[in-house]
C-alpha cells in the first residue's frame, strides 16, 4: 500500500490551480461527456485487448468502427496502449483517429492512485481537454493477511477528490476479486462502501463489475449492488461462470441476473465498458485481425440484446 502516500498542502494546491486551467477546455458537448442522458449509454471496449495485435492507433480506431462500437476505454497506465508520460501526445492523437470514424475516447483507465502517481497531473488535464469524463484509478492490493489501512487510502483519495472536483473529472475505483494470494482492496463490496460512502460520487465513485461480484459475492451480490448504488458511476460487463471462469457474451451467469434492468432504472448514462477478459483464441491457433473482429461483433450483439432486454 506504499503508493497510497499523502503530500504537503502547499504542493497540492499548487497543483490544483495548475489544474484548473484546462478547466476551460472541457468540450460539455463530447459523447466522452455524456451519452445525452439516455439508456442505453454508449459502449465502448476496454482497448487493451488490441495490444494483443500491436494494433496502432488508426488500425485500433478502424477495427472499433467496424465491429459497431461506440469508442475505447483505453488504458493509459504503464505498460497500457498509452504509457503515461506520452499521454498529452498521444491520447489527442488516438482521439483524432476515433473522431475521423464519429468515434471517441470514451474512458480511460490508469494507474493513478494519488495526485503524486507520476504523471498523473499529465494524464488528467489531458483527458480534460479531451472532453473525457471518467478514469478508473489504479489498483491497490494487500498481500493475504496484511490487513487494510483504510484511514490511509480514504485521506489519499479525499486530495486525489479536490483535484477532480478542479478539473470536473470523476474517478472510479473497480471492484476486483482476489487474485492469487494478493486481493484488491474494494474487491470486497462491504470494503468499497466503507471507502466511498463519504466521497461525493461525481468526484470519488464506484466503477461495478458484476464479474468480480459474483465471484466475491455470489446471490448476495445484488444487496451490495443495492447499498453501492448511489456511488455506481460506471459498469463494466464480462461474463463468467462461477467460481471463476470467464467466458465469451451469453455463455456464463450475466443472463441469468437482472444487471442491466438495474442499471436501466438507475438511469446510466455513462459509457459501458465491454472487456474482453477471456481466451477468445483457440489454443494454437494464430490470433488475426479477423478473428477478432468476428469475436467483437459476437460479444456486442449479446450485449445489445441484454440492454434492449432490460
Amino acid at each position: 500500500m506504499n503508493n497510497w502516500t499523502c503530500i504537503s498542502r502547499r504542493d497540492f494546491l499548487t497543483r490544483t490551480a495548475l489544474a484548473s486551467a484546462a478547466a476551460a477546455l472541457w468540450r460539455p458537448d463530447s459523447a466522452a461527456a455524456s451519452s445525452g442522458g439516455k439508456f442505453p449509454p454508449p459502449i465502448p471496449v476496454f482497448s487493451k485487448l488490441y495490444q494483443e495485435l500491436k494494433l496502432d492507433f488508426d488500425q485500433a480506431a478502424e477495427l472499433t468502427a467496424e465491429a459497431g462500437l461506440d469508442g475505447v476505454d483505453c488504458p493509459v497506465r504503464p505498460k497500457g496502449e498509452i504509457e503515461p508520460e506520452r499521454a498529452a501526445d498521444e491520447m489527442p492523437r488516438y482521439a483524432e483517429a476515433l473522431r475521423k470514424r464519429k468515434l471517441d475516447m470514451l474512458l480511460i483507465t490508469t494507474g493513478i492512485n494519488s495526485v503524486t502517481t507520476p504523471h498523473a497531473e499529465t494524464v488528467l488535464r489531458t483527458a480534460k481537454k479531451l472532453g473525457i469524463r471518467y478514469y478508473r484509478l489504479g489498483f491497490s492490493t494487500n498481500k493475504s493477511g496484511a490487513g487494510t489501512p483504510l484511514p490511509e487510502i480514504k485521506a489519499q483519495l479525499r486530495e486525489l477528490a479536490a483535484f477532480n472536483k478542479e478539473l470536473g473529472l470523476t474517478g472510479v475505483i473497480q471492484n476486483h476479486s482476489p487474485s492469487g494470494k494478493s486481493t484488491y482492496v474494494g474487491g470486497d463490496l462491504h470494503e468499497m462502501y466503507e471507502i466511498v460512502k463519504d466521497f461525493n460520487p461525481d468526484q470519488i465513485g464506484v466503477a461495478f463489475d458484476l464479474c468480480h461480484a459474483l465471484v466475491v459475492h455470489g446471490d448476495d451480490w445484488g444487496a451490495r449492488f443495492d447499498q453501492l448504488k448511489p456511488h455506481i458511476k460506471v459498469a463494466y460487463v464480462k461474463d463468467v461462470k462461477r467460481p471463476r471462469e470467464l467466458t465469451p457474451f451469453g455463455e456464463g451467469e450475466f443472463k441469468n441476473t437482472d444487471y442491466f434492468k438495474r442499471l436501466k432504472q438507475m438511469n446510466l448514462t455513462a459509457p459501458l465498458s465491454m472487456h474482453i477478459e477471456y481466451k477468445w483464441c483457440p489454443e494454437g491457433q494464430e490470433k488475426t485481425r479477423a478473428a477478432m473482429l468476428k469475436m467483437l461483433q459476437q460479444n456486442l450483439r449479446v450485449l445489445k440484446g441484454w440492454l434492449a432486454a432490460a
